[in-house]
């Protein structure tokens, strides 16, 4: 059974407003069938000391293929969905810390299978905190799991390659990092300025610099102080391109961004590199620049 929508006011302007949810509308809907809430944070204590009542929980490593190290294929995803109990069909909505970036790649992986039905909640975990909602310390419980279909991931809609963003000077690369990592500093101010520390995707990349010709739009400029998406026109007002490849150190950063640039602004060619700075940064001979951008 479908989910309806958020009808909340401060959405309809976005290319997709379906796409959020507010912290009120899923407070009322918590436990609802076939609406599952899926928590995804960078750091995996915080489900523990307190999460969404009902909330599932996805590490970011669960997403990945322990032996590739490439998103898990469609067998993995299968068997993800299937232990916690999501249905094809199901609506789910995702939330973590630091402004839903997890929370966002976790979806990207989803889209990546076509799951039908995939939401953000607007504002993520501090957003709920802030709002002194409900909350539990006992992890959901899954009934019973589901057989979830195997399904073929699809990369060619929302995923970029180095060597397409090597070869192809077509391509506008959009990397969202910290200025300080933008520009190259050596690695452990990177580290220092990069919101990451050491926790997952924190600067480890031999080099330190930028794609060439890469413009900067740092992802800590499309969020409010409060955690949630700034209005469309403040958006386009600083989007660089509709068509454009974005990226960060691994991923997570850039999967807000484009979350953003798909379906808050609706520039359907949006897609993400996310080998991103580990690995360009990493390969031998590959070029790079440093500096600031000069439209800064």
């Amino acid at each position: 059974m479908a989910i309806a929508f958020d009808n909340h006011p401060s959405f309809r302007e976005y290319a997709e407003p379906g796409r959020l949810v507010s912290a009120s509308w899923l407070s009322a809907r918590l436990g609802v069938k076939g609406l599952h809430v899926v928590e995804c944070n960078e750091d995996s204590v915080l489900y523990n000391i307190g999460h969404l009542p009902s909330a599932l929980r996805i590490n970011p490593d669960e997403l990945i293929d322990p032996t590739t190290l490439d998103i898990i294929d469609g067998e993995g995803f299968s068997a993800l969905l299937s232990r916690l109990g999501i249905g094809r069909d199901d609506t789910v909505v995702f939330y973590g810390d630091r402004s839903n970036r997890w929370a966002c790649f976790a979806l990207w992986v989803f889209e990546l299978f076509g799951h039908p039905d995939t939401r953000i909640l607007d504002g993520g975990r501090e957003g709920w905190m802030q709002e002194e909602r409900d909350t539990s310390l006992s992890p959901a419980l899954v009934l019973s799991p589901s057989h979830y279909p195997v399904c073929e991931r699809d990369d060619s809609d929302a995923r970029a390659f180095v060597d397409e963003l090597a070869d192809d000077d077509s391509i506008t690369a959009i990397d969202v990092r910290s200025a300080a990592e933008f520009s190259g500093l050596p690695s452990e101010q990177a580290a220092a300025h990069s919101e990451l520390g050491s926790g997952p995707g924190a600067v480890t990349a031999r080099r330190q610099g930028h794609v060439p010709g890469a413009k900067h739009l740092p992802w800590k400029s499309l969020i409010t102080p409060s955690g949630m998406f700034r209005s469309r026109k403040e958006l386009e007002k600083v989007w660089p391109a509709q068509s454009s490849v974005i990226y960060s150190q691994v991923g997570a950063r850039a999967a807000l961004v484009w979350f953003i640039g798909r379906f808050l602004l609706g520039h359907t060619e949006t897609r993400i590199y996310d080998g991103g700075w580990s690995e360009w940064g990493n390969m031998v001979g590959m070029p790079i620049e440093t500096g600031s951008d000069a439209e800064e």
